[in-house]
Order: structure tokens, then sequence, then C-alpha cells
């Protein structure tokens, strides 16, 4: 079946405020001559366009999609904090919440981000399409119902999972969030609903610092949070992958897995230092769509969160895609050799393990 690819040009045209990286410019804090935010488009449009230039575009089912509407985006998050989102955007933007600032417009672009992330999942279960990524723009997975934060506005994923419990196409569905920052807005939507499991991979007491531990497990124990120390590697992702990750989606039962998909684990973002590299992410793709297509149908839906390379996020992102369309296309990682060179050696490997057997004893997996 088709792999469908969500994306639109205007989720690129999202402005983010005056930054210099994380911080506000005033006082000190001078401008960068690169301008801006980490969270910027380019490295969003790089792998699109290196989709483009290989081919992998063509292979796929490539769509836009309607905004989500007030209903949809209230099925998730507070009236009050969507019409302040609205107010400031109409104004000519501004910022809400905690470094997430945005131009004018920002509220109409928020909500078609949250558009490709609904009509991915929708396709994909209603077996129109196999599996699916949806480029979104700006990403979602910090937003809570009524605190935009860390660049997330509105989150995309709750919002597509709601439409389509609304739908009546499921009713358990599995969030995997491989970015290196902690899902804490996806968590927090879904905290006491059993039937939503959230599982958080990321860099501990990186983003936000105060949340994702592994103590907080959530209605039924449907919260899983393995924060794991910087440079864990690729060694050491895939084996929280097999000994937490997919235990525990295994064990859930959703009729779909959707994965927050950020690339800002890898060796070179300026936001992460865990050192996954292209095959990581290749790998950890086969992994839980190998899981998908043994408990769900293969109904696996892709999207996309953080990454702020713009050298390396498209060559992570397209080897992502290769894996989830089955597609033959190969674009060679530049830099395999350099970060297979600077993988953990036997004895942080060995550490990083031990680490991931104890969070494993402690969730109970």
């Amino acid at each position: 079946m088709t792999t469908g690819f969500f994306t639109d040009e205007r989720c690129f045209w999202h402005g983010g405020g005056y930054y210099a990286n994380m911080m506000p410019v005033g006082g000190m804090v001078q401008p960068m001559a690169s301008g801006g935010l980490p969270e910027n488009p380019e490295t969003k449009r790089r792998l699109r366009n290196m989709m483009e230039v290989s081919g992998l575009l063509a292979e796929l089912s490539v769509r836009s999609a309607a905004p989500a509407s007030r209903q949809e985006l209230e099925r998730v998050h507070d009236p009050a904090y969507l019409d302040e989102f609205r107010r400031v955007s109409d104004a000519g933007g501004g910022e809400i919440g905690l470094r997430a600032p945005f131009g004018p417009g920002g509220y109409e672009v928020a909500a078609l981000s949250a558009g490709l992330a609904r009509d991915a999942l929708l396709a994909v279960l209603s077996g129109e399409l196999e599996a699916a990524y949806a480029l979104s723009r700006p990403p979602g997975h910090h937003a809570t119902r009524d605190w935009a934060n860390g660049f997330c506005l509105i989150n995309n994923i709750a919002v597509a999972v709601e439409a389509a419990r609304a739908a009546g196409l499921a009713r358990r569905i599995a969030v995997l969030d491989w970015d290196v920052h902690h899902g804490n807005g996806t968590e927090a939507i879904f905290l006491d609903d059993p039937d939503i499991l959230t599982l958080s991979l990321h860099q501990e007491r990186n983003y936000p610092l105060d949340t994702g531990g592994a103590e907080v497990r959530g209605a039924g124990g449907a919260n899983v949070n393995v924060p794991l120390p910087a440079g864990t590697g690729h060694a050491g992702y895939l084996e929280a992958m097999e000994r937490i990750a997919l235990p525990a989606i295994r064990a859930h039962r959703p009729e779909a897995i959707v994965v927050a998909c950020g690339f800002d684990a890898a060796p070179i973002d300026p936001l992460g230092r865990m050192l996954a590299t292209v095959e990581t992410y290749r790998h950890m793709t086969r992994a839980v769509q190998t899981l998908a297509r043994e408990i769900c149908d293969g109904r696996l839906v892709l999207v996309h969160e953080g990454g702020y390379s713009e050298l390396y996020v498209p060559f992570c992102g397209h080897a992502t895609i290769e894996e989830l369309s089955g597609s033959a296309i190969r674009v060679a990682d530049p830099m395999a050799a350099t970060y297979a060179a600077r993988q953990p050696g036997p004895a942080f490997d060995g550490f990083v393990s031990d680490w991931i057997g104890g969070l494993a004893r402690t969730l109970g997996i």
C-alpha cells in the first residue's frame, strides 16, 4: 500500500520572534547573523528538497490538508488559550507561553500543522494508507492544553488522536516520542487517559528541566518516560527501544502507533547531546514498523517534531522515510564514518545498558 507524505509550503512560512538561539534579543544578547530561533524552516524544507532530488517524493502520496477546525482544537486546548493565541496572531504576532514566538498568521499556520497530522492519522486508520509521515511545522509535543512551550503552539499529535477517536476510527493509540526533549505536553494532555499510551525517550533533564521522570506513570501506567544519559548513542537507543519502548507498546495493544519524530538526538544538533545517527533513526523506524505490523495491521504515522541541524536532519529524515515507505532509494550519510568513530566505547555502552536495565526494573517492564 502507498505511504503518505503530508506537507504544505505555508508551514515553512511560520516565523518566530527576535531570538538568538534560545534567548530573546535584548540587553547584552546580540542578534545572530544566521537569525532567529533554532526552530526555523530550513531543516524541514531541506528534507523535502532532498526527497524531491533523490526521487523518494515521487514514490509517495504527497498531500496537504485543511487546517484543524476550532472544534477539533477545542478537543485538546482550552478555549481561553485558543482565544488568546488567535488575538495575538491577529494583532501581528508575538509570544505566548514560554519560548513560543510567532509572526502574523501564526494561529492559522499552527492549525494547518495540526491538520497535516490529523489527516495523516485518519488516512491510515481508514485503510486508505498503510503508513504516513506528516511534515508538521510548528511542532507540537511541548504544548499543553493551556500553555505554549518550546516552539510548540498546538499539540499536533493530540489533535490528530482526538480527531480519530471522535470519528470512531480508534480508541486505543500509542504515542512514541523519540525527540531528544521530553514530550511533556502530550504526556500532560493524556496522563489521566488509560487508552492513550504516551512513551518518551529523551535526554535526561534537557528540556523541560522539571519533567520526564520515570516515576510519572499516569492512569493505569499508560505513561512511560525513558530519560537517557547524554551521549547515549546508537546502541543505547536501540537497546532502550528493545527493552522498554517496544514491550510497553506491545502490552498496550494499540490500534495504531504515532511517533513524535524529532531528529534532535543527532550528534551535531545544537539542542541535544545524544549521538544518534542516520542509522539509529532507520533502525528505530524499522523496529516500530515491524511491531505495528505485528499488533495493529501496520498502522503507523510519524509526525515531525524537533531537529535543528540544517545539515544532518535531512539525512536522518530521508532514511526514516526510506524505511517507512519500503523504498529502495538510498541517500548516503556523508558523516557516517565520523559519527561511527564518535560512538561511545564499550565502557560507556555498559554504563548505558545498566542505566536502561535500571529504568526497565523501575518501570516494571
